[in-house]
């Protein structure tokens, strides 16, 4: 089967539902990782990317409560956090001077039940007056939806807004798994499946690029992965608007769901057929955070040509146990990447050549 789905792939055919799960079903980890590495280098050759950015998580005070999350908190619970404006900016300002320049900061957080959408406005000002040369990639598609709904305005509406105050585009956070069964077990506090994918293509034709996610590694099966992939490329083939597909492995510690760590195997298998599947994404990216350095490195050789960047005290993983550091060095990318036989190359937010190391 796997022979079949190799030469259906070099013929230019996309995979189908009932092939895409045959390749997560495959024991054959090695073919199935030439055949994705193949996919990606006919698409961006040995050319691997990464980014200086920083993550700034405003708080962690939300108002949903997911079930695989062990970061959020109520307001008033211990080890709740909500920053000032001044404090946002500080963090920004000292790591421009440490890196001498980021190109890209990302925000992502709890939904507060205080905050008015006045706040995120003057957020995304102030970042965009300070620091001009810096893009602003925030808010998951469930905080915008949340925006609307506090601000009372449409989805088309926020976004405009958005825009004209600073965001440039966004990460593709909140999208866990779409199958409603599984995310009523996992998140039912959340936005559904169908909502996220509306608030993204909301985005795109707003013309806001995003990323798009998948968390894999829980209560789902591979069945409900595959649905995941396609619904992202039928999304792509309609806007074009993404453009990175970010897998992110379950990290259990913490949650309310348990479980355990997701195995190697099963993290390259799914980059590999993440890459195989979503022939209209550009990139697909290890996110070292989630899977480590070393599953990362070698997702290289299974389809990733992005390995996100240099990140800087991510909060919501390493609260659930991420058993990576919190931030790495472009000297530590650069590494990793060469050391894998890959070509590193920095990049911006929009994946355009800032520099390459030969």
């Amino acid at each position: 089967m796997l022979v079949k789905i190799r030469d259906r792939v070099f013929s230019g055919k996309r995979v189908s539902r009932d092939e895409a799960l045959e390749l997560f079903k495959s024991d054959d980890i090695f073919s199935l990782g030439a055949l994705a590495s193949s996919v990606a280098e006919k698409k961006n050759g040995k050319k691997v990317s990464f980014i200086r950015n920083r993550h700034v998580t405003p708080t962690n005070i939300c108002v949903n409560r997911c079930r695989f999350c062990a970061f959020s908190r109520s307001k008033g619970e211990e080890g709740a956090f909500e920053l000032t404006l001044e404090e946002i900016l500080k963090r920004i300002r000292a790591l421009n001077s440490h890196l001498k320049t980021i190109s890209e900061v990302h925000i992502v957080g709890g939904l507060h039940p205080d905050w008015p959408f006045e706040y995120y406005l003057e957020m995304l000002l102030e970042i965009k007056r300070k620091f001009p040369e810096i893009h602003i990639k925030a808010f998951t598609a469930v905080e915008v939806d949340y925006m609307s709904r506090i601000s009372g305005l449409s989805l088309e509406e926020t976004f405009i807004v958005l825009k004209k105050h600073g965001l440039d585009l966004m990460p593709g956070g909140g999208a866990e798994i779409f199958d409603s069964r599984i995310r009523s077990r996992l998140c039912p506090e959340k936005i559904s499946g169908e909502r996220w994918l509306k608030v993204i293509e909301t985005a795109h034709r707003s013309g806001i690029k995003t990323n798009a996610t998948m968390l894999y590694g829980h209560i789902e099966n591979y069945e409900h992965r595959v649905e995941h992939l396609f619904r992202l490329r039928e999304l792509q083939d309609i806007t074009g608007g993404f453009q990175a597909f970010i897998p992110l492995s379950y990290h259990p510690k913490g949650t309310e769901i348990g479980g355990f760590y997701s195995s190697g195997i099963d993290d390259l298998k799914t980059i590999a057929v993440s890459r195989i599947v979503l022939d209209n994404f550009p990139h697909i990216t290890a996110y070292w955070i989630m899977l480590g350095e070393k599953i990362s490195q070698l997702a290289l050789h299974f389809g990733a040509s992005d390995l996100s960047g240099t990140v800087i005290e991510e909060k919501i993983t390493h609260s659930a146990g991420a058993l990576s550091g919190e931030s790495m060095t472009p000297e530590q990318l650069i590494y990793l990447i060469k050391r894998a036989g890959k070509i590193p190359v920095e990049r911006d937010s929009f994946y355009r050549k800032v520099k390459s190391e030969k």
